[in-house]
């Protein structure tokens, strides 16, 4: 019975082959009329309107956001004396000078409140002129950035006079 398939085989096989031939058109390999098309250079009349310059309330209120942000600094630069001296005097864990040391870099550290709220605000406004403009940054967006590059850099740098203060605490 085997021997009797092994013969029709090759017969099933021509069969096969011979169903996947087919008279039929294959497409051309020829360029399309679409692929022979030169590109368009754009018009350089249609160039980009520019973006309005920020608004007189935005800088004034951009005005007011770093004018809080330098009384907040201020503020800390007033107290970090005492932090530091409060710091210096502290003893060991636990003693009355190291609970008075850890009081006075709170304060500290609650001083510079404003700023780092102020900074949120210049995040959030950003972010608000980025969806306006999504595309490219307006002159609104590269003003509240400036502002948010020097908030940051006030908050930057009282996070390291803390995180120092606290590493001589031993936290």
């Amino acid at each position: 019975m085997i021997r009797a398939k092994a013969r029709l085989l090759p017969l099933f096989l021509a069969a096969g082959l011979a169903a996947c031939s087919s008279a039929s058109q294959y497409p051309s390999l020829a360029y399309r009329p679409v692929e022979r098309a030169t590109p368009v250079a754009p018009d350089p009349s249609d160039a980009v309107a520019p973006l309005p310059p920020p608004s007189a309330d935005l800088s004034s209120r951009i005005d007011g956001i770093l004018a809080t942000a330098g009384q907040a600094d201020s503020a800390f630069a007033a107290k970090r004396p005492v932090a530091e001296r409060a710091v210096s005097a502290a003893g060991a864990k636990g003693t009355d000078s190291w609970l008075n040391a850890q009081v006075a870099v709170s304060t500290l550290q609650a001083s510079r409140d404003p700023a780092v709220a102020a900074l949120a605000e210049l995040d959030t406004m950003f972010a608000a002129a980025r969806d306006a403009s999504p595309d490219r940054e307006s002159p609104s967006a590269q003003s509240i950035d400036a502002a948010r590059g020097k908030v940051q850099a006030q908050v930057d740098a009282q996070d390291a006079v803390v995180a120092g203060l606290d590493a001589r605490l031993g936290n």
